[in-house]
């Protein structure tokens, strides 16, 4: 692959010393905080509620599918804008599977994108159709992982 380098960096603090740190398994919060840059606000992390984690904060798992989700509709709005399908409301309720082995370590196994896209009665719909398969095979974050990512959108007139 040739082409531009993009660099990302990113501060992830841990919040959830208690007072004795890691001096158990139960005596410290999982919480967490990510950040980067000065101008973009943290968001609070924790592990998911099954490893001990705040179920109110965003655990890694649930980021890993959220960037999926975010980074096939950012290209789907770019070639939509591009080919003159207009985009009137989009939403996908995505969803990931992980499996844990025996030792406690863990895989994701699959993503599933569902948009739901309503478009201007005026565009065409097939091609706002296929612009999902473009938009699957452009995204950064597909492309990096190592299970399917599956998209199954509807789209419809508004």
């Amino acid at each position: 692959m040739t082409g531009r380098t993009h660099h990302y960096e990113v501060t992830v603090r841990w919040t959830g010393n208690t007072g004795s740190g890691t001096s158990g398994y139960k005596n410290y919060r999982r919480d967490h905080e990510i950040a980067s840059g000065v101008a973009k606000q943290p968001i609070l992390g924790s592990s998911d509620p099954g490893f001990r984690g705040d179920p109110a904060r965003w655990n890694p798992e649930e980021l890993l599918v959220v960037s999926l989700s975010a980074c096939h509709e950012l290209w789907y709005l770019h070639l939509c804008a591009e080919a003159g399908v207009v985009v009137i409301e989009y939403v996908d309720d995505a969803e990931g599977i992980m499996e844990e082995a025996p030792d406690g370590s863990g895989a994701f196994r699959k993503v599933t994108l569902k948009p739901r896209v309503s478009i201007d009665s005026r565009s065409n719909l097939e091609k706002a159709r296929a612009l999902h398969d473009v938009a699957h095979a452009k995204c950064f974050i597909a492309n990096s992982v190592n299970f399917p990512v599956e998209h199954k959108p509807v789209v419809t007139f508004a």
